[in-house]
């Protein structure tokens, strides 16, 4: 089966990147959100991602215009991924409305499509339960931002496919990325080993160990990181941090993964990192 028409469920940072991204690549799209506001400004950062990307020369003008004329938008999945040969959810990090998706994903698609899902955390072989076809689910994790960062975990759960697993590759490697086969557990292998860290950074800046600048420095000039892990934290989206976190400290049940209370505040005050313009750093 060839994989040329992709629906991507969620307007958000990482579905309009997902959505860019296929687009760029010739992949016909469909991009859903509830929101025309949340649909507006995915389509106006796509506009200006593809700007900065002319502007460096790495596609041309004709590229461009050509991205963008893929794309289409839908409000709801029975419009948006009726006719699609995969769809990846892109939704916030909430078991919940991961399973509602997907159970209608499930009622609403061919029987044929593959359901990927960008989760970061949640179980696949959870997510794939709420439907009647758990060997056409499976996880593609992207990482941010997608148009810039080469990684896919591709997650398998327990019951996957080969077929849908060469499939998943075989796109990924057609959308410019480097796929990574792991296996379903707690965070995989990304977040399992970058949020303790991202955790950690948080407490140190908590109990006065240093600023916030200082701590990231330290990691950048003394570990050869490119980016602290508070500044990454921000990137993320330190709401999204803190739903991993949770997410691992209970299915993992070990403490080291328990979310820094500082944190904690961070999300309730809203300051949740680039998209809010305050987290660790204040930004523009």
């Amino acid at each position: 089966m060839s994989i040329d028409r992709i629906a991507v469920v969620g307007g958000g940072t990482m579905g309009n990147g997902i959505a860019h991204v296929a687009a760029q690549h010739g992949k016909r799209v469909c991009l859903i959100d509830v929101s025309d506001d949340v649909l507006a400004g995915a389509l106006e950062t796509i506009r200006k991602n593809l700007d900065r990307q002319v502007k460096k020369e790495i596609i041309d003008q004709g590229a461009r215009d050509e991205t963008l004329g893929r794309i289409e938008t839908a409000n709801d999945l029975e419009t948006g991924a009726a006719d699609v040969d995969l769809v990846v959810e892109a939704v916030p990090e909430r078991p919940e409305l991961k399973y509602q998706i997907f159970e209608t994903l499930d009622r609403v698609t061919g029987p044929d499509t593959i359901l990927a899902s960008n989760t970061s955390s949640i179980s696949i072989t959870e997510i794939a339960a709420r439907t009647k076809r758990p060997e056409l689910v499976i996880g593609m994790h992207f990482m941010n931002p997608v148009p810039v960062m080469k990684l896919i975990e591709v997650i398998r759960g327990l019951a996957t496919s080969d077929e849908t697993t060469r499939q998943t590759f075989r796109l990924s490697e057609e959308l410019g990325k480097t796929p990574v086969e792991v296996n379903d557990f707690p965070g995989f292998v990304s977040n399992r080993v970058l949020m303790p860290m991202v955790n950690e950074a948080v407490f140190a800046l908590m109990e006065g160990v240093a600023e916030a600048e200082a701590i990231d420095t330290v990691m950048k000039l003394g570990m050869n990181h490119p980016m602290g892990p508070l500044a990454l934290a921000d990137l993320i989206g330190l709401d999204t941090c803190l739903n991993i976190l949770e997410v691992l400290h209970r299915e993992l049940g070990d403490d080291r993964y328990r979310p820094c209370p500082l944190l904690r505040k961070y999300v309730a005050a809203g300051w949740l990192g680039r998209k809010s313009g305050r987290g660790f750093f204040t930004y523009e």
